[in-house]
């Protein structure tokens, strides 16, 4: 659950102003792929900066701006999905009382200064949310939906909706974007935006979306999934 996550300083020396970062699953600092939950305070700009490693971010909540230095801001907000090439310059701005984005990497996640930039041929990426295409309560969002591939998703679950999350893969991993999200095992939890649940290989997962609003999770699943609607 978001409420239970330890946030630290992504860079002490800027005080109160430092962006915050929560793991959710794996470690940003360590070798491996990781997922974490990243808060700027009202106002945040960041000098030009690089990163060592891609990574993908969707916006939690706030609006969020990431691109080159001179482009024009284009304020993202909740539900939107960007990238972040290794070595390209850019900035990130945010605005609003609480600024969050889920961010993941697939290896040890670091800042550097701008005169190390390089090019790895990979170019960024901003959907903004009212560009976001569904198909059939999906969004594709990167990789491939197949066997044994890797994959980025978002998935609507419509208010109201009860129903069951077939993991048919390695791995699945999902963070609530939009909506309360209840997971229906032995108690009910209730996860708000910006909270994780996630299993190794074939697994269910019984959840449901509390009425009023639709429920969005971003999922990256090593392989397939299906899901199942009761209601």
């Amino acid at each position: 659950m978001v409420s239970d996550v330890q946030w630290q300083q992504l860079n002490p020396l800027r005080g109160d102003k430092s962006p915050k970062a929560a793991n959710l699953w794996g470690k940003r600092t360590e070798a491996g792929p990781a997922g974490f939950l990243v808060q700027f305070v009202d106002g945040f700009s960041s000098p030009s900066h690089i990163h060592n490693v891609a990574y993908r971010g969707v916006v939690i909540s706030g609006l969020l701006h990431n691109d080159d230095p001179k482009a024009r801001a284009m304020w993202m907000p909740k539900g939107s999905f960007w990238t972040q090439p290794a070595g390209e310059v850019h900035i990130t701005a945010a605005k609003g009382k609480k600024n969050i984005a889920y961010i993941e990497v697939e290896d040890s996640f670091g800042v550097l200064p701008a005169n190390k930039a390089f090019d790895d041929g990979e170019r960024p990426v901003n959907i903004h949310r009212t560009n976001i295409v569904w198909i059939n309560h999906k969004s594709f969002l990167w990789g491939k939906p197949q066997k044994r591939e890797l994959n980025g998703t978002l998935v609507k679950l419509s208010a109201g909706y009860t129903g069951k999350i077939h993991n048919q893969g390695r791995k699945f991993r999902a963070v609530v974007v939009q909506g309360r999200v209840k997971l229906r095992h032995f108690t009910d939890k209730s996860l708000a935006p910006g909270s994780y649940f996630g299993s190794e290989g074939k697994s269910v997962h019984r959840v449901s979306c509390d009425a009023g609003v639709d429920c969005i999770v971003y999922v990256r699943a090593m392989g397939t999934y299906k899901i199942h609607q009761h209601n």
